[in-house]
This record gives structure tokens, sequence and C-alpha cells, in this order.
């Protein structure tokens, strides 16, 4: 009875150790691995072992920027058991990386957080770190904002439940022009929506204050475009010279 009051409070409750069969992902591809848990000194019932793909966001409180985390995913990947004191289980689990996840480029950690749901107990858990890379068309747009001359100035994750596709939080690619667009533009924001068909971009144009009128609208915020566009995969299989063109094209339009 004594050792189960002190499991109850995590006192020689279960652990766990979460181990990723790699630590390089790119949004969209199976993650695998195998969760291995170790009883402890009393047996517990364990309802579900719970996997979430986790990460950090920028938002304003109380006129002061503070760091939240953010769920991206959840997957479920057990059913309830009863795990005996002492005993050693391993549990092997896959799942698709949400299209949704952030890149870990800037200041953007990614984690898979995993959770023991312990009846009548505490919940032990791991996190473990993960890379995430950009896709082959995300790496396409990459390219051709370079041919333009964008060089990327800050990568961030920020509160934005407008344009978080469903999520309280975006990632934003905040870029600067070194050649083509430079007198013209003092920003490029780029915001990936990735699928397994295309890839969306939303684009936040910042044209550079000309005269006391450019000033006055940059002082209002209306100096800024947003512009969506989508790319399919035969699109961005073309290469990133073509993407290049669409993309100055469109930009020049806003200016």
């Amino acid at each position: 009875m004594f050792n189960r009051l002190l499991a109850s409070i995590g006192i020689g409750s279960a652990k766990l150790d979460t181990l990723l069969e790699k630590s390089q992902y790119v949004p969209g591809e199976e993650v695998r691995g195998v969760v291995n848990i170790r009883g402890g000194s009393v047996a517990q019932n364990i309802d579900t072992i719970q996997l979430s793909v986790m990460t950090e966001y920028i938002r304003e409180s109380n006129d002061h920027k503070v760091r939240a985390h953010g769920e991206i995913g959840r997957f479920h990947v057990s059913a309830p058991f009863t795990l005996q004191a002492g005993e050693t289980k391993e549990v092997p689990f896959s799942f698709r990386l949400p299209y949704q996840t952030p890149l870990t480029i800037g200041r953007a950690p990614v984690w898979v957080k995993t959770e023991l749901d312990v009846r009548g107990g505490v919940d032990p858990g791991d996190n473990d770190r993960i890379d995430v890379l950009p896709t082959s068309g995300i790496n396409t747009v990459l390219h051709a904002l370079d041919l333009l001359g964008f060089r990327l100035r800050n990568a961030e994750c920020e509160y934005s439940p407008r344009h978080g596709g469903g999520m309280p939080f975006v990632q934003e690619f905040e870029f600067v022009p070194t050649s083509q667009f430079r007198g013209q533009l003092d920003e490029l924001e780029v915001m990936f929506f990735s699928s397994d068909r295309e890839l969306e971009l939303l684009l936040q144009v910042d044209r550079r204050a000309r005269g006391l009128g450019g000033l006055f609208a940059e002082a209002l915020d209306m100096d800024e475009t947003f512009v969506r566009c989508r790319f399919t995969e035969e699109q961005l299989q073309a290469g990133p010279a073509g993407i290049a063109r669409q993309l100055s094209d469109l930009i020049a339009r806003t200016i």
C-alpha cells in the first residue's frame, strides 16, 4: 500500500526512454522508433502512450515577448495495458511528421514529447530533439529566392492564428533584398504551407517608404501587402529558375 502511495506521486513509478530511428526528418516523412518502459515498485495501469510533436513560438504578453510551447500533432501508440512491477516493455511506433512542422532554422526547436498516461498517478515523460530539414519543394523556393537576391535574415515561429492554418502560430522566414529589389523593398516575409501535392506560399511584401506619403503608409502598416501563390509538384520539379520568374513577377506587381 505504501509503495502504491509513493508511485501515485511519482516516487518509484514507471520510467520511459524513447529511441528514434534517426534525428533528421523532412515534413511529411514517417517517424519510427520504440518506447522503452521499465516498471517501478508496483504494478500500474497505463491508459495509453502518447507522442506529441512540439515546438516553441513567440507571442506578446503585457507588452513583452514570451516563448510558448506549441503542439503540432499528437499520436496515441498503444492500447491500455498493465505494467507490472519491474517489468520491461518495448513498444514500437510510427507516425507521419505533420507537414506544418517548422523547419529547425533559426530559433525554432522541434522535439518529440513522450508521455505515459498512468491511471491515478504521475505521468512520466521524455523529450527528444529532432532536426527538421526543408522538403525538396521548399528547397526549390529557397534557391529561387536566392536567385532573386534575397538573403535570409531570420526565421522564427510567431503567434498568428489568422495565418497558422489551424494552429496558433506560423513560421515566418524574413528575407532582405540585396540586388534586384534593393531600394524597393524593406523586407520580404515568406510562410510555407506544404502538402503532398503542392506548396502554398504566403508572401508579406514590405515596400520601402518613399516621400511623405510613404512614411505615413509605413507608420500605419499600409506599406505591407499579403499575396498567396501555389506551386504544383510539376512546377517545383522544373527547377528554381522558373519559380524565380514567377515570384519576381508577383512581387513586382505589388510595388
